[in-house]
């Protein structure tokens, strides 16, 4: 699975002009199931994610994760993380996980992640969203579990 976090002010994903998710300060996560991803693999990033210490603490230094300040999690299906370039300039989206497993995955990390923190919000899978946000630092970060 890949993930790309950028922390935030604040974010919101719009589907035909309503907002379907918003989160105040905290991590927007753009999130793609690739072609042999697992449950596991969902668990151990959400894991990460929630841990990773890419917050500010008194001193200013990144030392807080997203727990330790109580901020929102945004949670946007993102299959376009998969594209591959390599062949010209086309996308080439073979790597994503076919739709139906690219759904069930990210349901799946949205429930885990609803049951380990108290404020989640998401996206519409296959949806043509419009995402709106503040980066804050700015910081964002790639991530990748294998």
């Amino acid at each position: 699975m890949k993930a790309v976090l950028q922390r935030v002010a604040h974010a919101r994903v719009e589907v035909e002009g309503r907002t379907v998710g918003a989160i105040e300060a905290g991590l927007l996560v753009l999130l793609c199931a690739e072609r042999g991803d697992h449950d596991a693999l969902a668990e151990r990033l959400l894991a990460k994610i929630l841990k990773m210490r890419i917050f500010a603490d008194e001193a200013g230094k990144m030392n807080r994760s997203l727990q330790d300040i109580g901020g929102g999690l945004l949670v946007v299906s993102q299959f376009t993380l998969a594209a591959d370039v390599s062949g010209g300039n086309r996308p080439s989206f073979t790597q994503a996980a076919a739709p139906d497993e690219g759904r069930r995955l990210y349901e799946l990390f949205v429930g885990l992640a609803r049951a380990a923190h108290p404020v989640v919000a998401t996206g519409e899978f296959g949806a043509d969203m419009q995402v709106h946000l503040m980066n804050d630092g700015p910081v964002t970060i790639p991530l990748q579990m294998k």
